[in-house]
């Protein structure tokens, strides 16, 4: 199982690291516009010093990829090291066509192509841009920055200094190449079964989790708990609280049933970056 595990895990990166490199290739590098991150700084810097994009990327890693190793594990490091030692190789000797020269469509799909070749090394355990490492460790140090508020930060500085160096309008078309990558970067690694979470306050609790788990095959967890203030206007009414995790693609169908059972029920609805466990799979019914 290991074994078919390293297999899998070799071609998902593989197959990230040549989409990567057919983005830097084939859209960003002809047009100079920039990615964030640590590929956007080694594409930035080759682009005012004229050194190889190939050495610059891997160069730029190093010290995350040092951080990664002493905070991450040796594991991930090397799988890390390597996908980046090879999408520099790619970046270096693969030919790719030089596919458009519109700027928005070389923007838009640029960063598609970076940020599913991300998305498909984080899927098997590595990264090709180190600066995801040290936001990690970043937010694990300081309660005042999250993981995205890093990045961001980041991300305002290179595009700031990409507005100053290649001019405004490179500058802004390389911010729509981010935004895609980010997307995609999302969608890889949530998929279109991103889950959501749903919290229903009701006084027909028990309907509703019959028809949850019986008519619509989900998990639920019952919550204790009493009324606040709200539309029934009972005030320390004991009730029980259900709440369920579905796909987005569910979730209409999941609130037209609640609805048809209670339509004053209080339905709380949060995004959800994972899960591990539970009944995440809808289950048989009969």
């Amino acid at each position: 199982m290991d074994a078919i595990k390293t297999v899998k895990d070799a071609i998902t990166i593989g197959l990230g690291i040549l989409s990567a490199g057919f983005g830097l290739k084939g859209f960003l590098l002809s047009s100079h516009f920039i990615d964030g991150g640590a590929t956007g700084i080694a594409m930035l810097i080759s682009d005012i010093s004229h050194v190889s994009i190939s050495l610059l990327i891997f160069i730029i890693n190093v010290p995350f990829l040092w951080l990664g190793y002493k905070k991450l594990g040796l594991q991930f490091a090397i799988k890390s090291t390597l996908a980046i030692g090879l999408l520099s190789i790619v970046v270096a000797i693969v030919q790719f066509p030089d596919v458009t020269h519109d700027k928005l469509l070389t923007a838009v799909f640029g960063g598609v192509f970076i940020g599913t070749g991300s998305g498909l090394a984080m899927r098997g355990g590595a990264v090709l841009d180190g600066t995801e490492i040290a936001a990690v460790l970043v937010s694990k140090k300081t309660q005042l920055l999250k993981v995205s508020d890093f990045i961001l930060l980041l991300n305002v500085l290179i595009f700031s200094m990409a507005a100053f160096f290649l001019g405004v309008e490179p500058a802004m078309y390389s911010i729509l190449t981010y935004m895609a990558a980010a997307k995609m970067i999302d969608f890889i690694l949530n998929g279109i079964e991103q889950y959501s979470g749903i919290t229903v306050i009701s006084t027909h609790s028990e309907a509703i989790r019959k028809a949850i788990t019986e008519t619509l095959g989900r998990g639920v967890t019952i919550y204790q708990g009493k009324s606040g203030y709200g539309k029934d206007g009972y005030i320390n009414d004991a009730r029980d609280i259900v709440f369920t995790v579905a796909t987005r693609l569910e979730i209409p169908s999941l609130k037209q049933t609640i609805l048809g059972i209670d339509p004053k029920a209080f339905i709380v609805q949060q995004s959800i970056d994972d899960t591990t466990g539970g009944l995440l799979k809808r289950k048989g019914l009969h």
